[in-house]
């Protein structure tokens, strides 16, 4: 729930939160597959009640290639050592939060290339590790958009990636059965965190969302060194 509300305040989705307070209580593969599909209603919940939102030329110049790279990560999934790869995602999210935080009148122009290279870095690390919502987030947040085309446009994004990476977590043998029993709390988890998320938002201005979304992002990115290097 925490992952969830958290997730929809900072705009860029719950599994940066989600992946790994799950790790501590279940295995790596066990975690890509549940935050699929924790995501998938998670994301419903999100184009529903922010749709008024939705930039459908940003949907394609991002969702696009995270939808091409999240098949390719996800198979990558069954054969590569995380563990690097988590540190340098650390790394890239602590410094550019950072950049962004310091600079603050620095804004990233919405081109094609922009959302192409940011849409592919998400998507490949979402179907690699479980999460790339937090790349998306700071690709957005550099975009400086208002807070309900941020949220909405990211959720209908991460919507896609979820769908085809649950197909790929799937068949790599990564959704158990005896995992299934979580599925029904993690929708209503999905449904009423995002709702939650959305009324608080009421009282974050827009000149602030940009702030917090990148707080957030900069202290995921702490917390994923952290953990890792503790390994």
């Amino acid at each position: 729930m925490i992952a969830e509300i958290a997730g929809t305040i900072g705009g860029f989705g719950s599994s940066v939160f989600f992946v790994p307070i799950a790790s501590f209580f279940f295995d790596f593969q066990s975690v890509l597959g549940l935050t699929a599909i924790f995501h998938l209603s998670s994301n419903i919940s999100k184009i529903a009640l922010f749709r008024k939102g939705l930039d459908k030329k940003l949907l394609l110049n991002i969702g696009v290639p995270s939808v091409l790279f999240v098949i390719i990560g996800g198979l990558l999934s069954n054969y590569l050592k995380t563990y690097i790869l988590e540190i340098l995602l650390g790394i890239f999210l602590t410094l550019f939060s950072l950049l962004f935080l310091i600079k603050k009148n620095l804004i990233v122009k919405p081109e094609l290339k922009e959302s192409i290279i940011g849409g592919s870095l998400s998507g490949f690390t979402a179907g690699l590790l479980g999460t790339g919502g937090a790349i998306r987030g700071i690709t957005m947040a550099a975009f400086n958009l208002e807070k309900s085309v941020f949220i909405a446009t990211s959720a209908a994004i991460d919507f896609s990636i979820d769908f085809t990476r649950t197909i790929v977590y799937f068949k790599n043998g990564y959704i158990h059965q005896h995992d299934l029993i979580y599925v029904p709390f993690l929708f209503v988890i999905g449904l009423v965190g995002t709702y939650i998320g959305k009324y608080i938002l009421k009282f974050i201005p827009q000149e602030r969302f940009k702030q917090t979304s990148l707080i957030l992002i900069l202290f995921i990115g702490v917390v994923m060194l952290i953990q890792n290097i503790l390994k």
